[in-house]
């Protein structure tokens, strides 16, 4: 396996532990008016827990960026990186595609154009645009 010369998650796993943590909260304010039932608290938490989960997961599959030395991986899309002739000064031309298969760059995320060899430009993204394009500097010939 090529080694990762720059990788953004997509996002973290810390989302994972609000649905536990508003289930504690929940619970503690029902005791403070009555009694409260910690096996309904407990399924609330776990269930909050298991949607973030797979929030999660969803968001570092489609989120996440990785470059090594042969290939660009933006969400589920992969780029060879002997593709990318140019990423400095091109212009995003309107209606360019967006790696990784959606219609916008996502959310929190600063579009990076790059142009192929065959001439077209696509439109690759990063959450720190300044060190994937340094990283980009560093796998790219040409």
């Amino acid at each position: 396996m090529d080694d990762v010369v720059y990788s953004e998650p997509g996002s973290s796993w810390w989302p994972v532990l609000w649905g536990p943590a508003f289930a504690v909260a929940g619970y503690l304010l029902e005791l403070l008016t009555g009694p409260a039932s910690g096996a309904l608290w407990s399924f609330v938490g776990l269930g909050l827990m298991l949607g973030a989960v797979l929030w999660v997961n969803g968001r570092r599959r489609i989120s996440s960026v990785r470059l090594t030395a042969e290939d660009l991986f933006q969400g589920r899309e992969r780029l060879s990186v002997e593709k990318i002739a140019k990423f400095e000064d091109v212009g995003l031309p309107t209606g360019a595609r967006v790696l990784g298969g959606a219609w916008t760059a996502p959310r929190g995320t600063t579009g990076v154009p790059l142009q192929l060899s065959d001439g077209t430009v696509v439109l690759g993204w990063a959450r720190d645009p300044e060190a994937f394009l340094r990283a980009l500097r560093g796998v790219v010939r040409g």
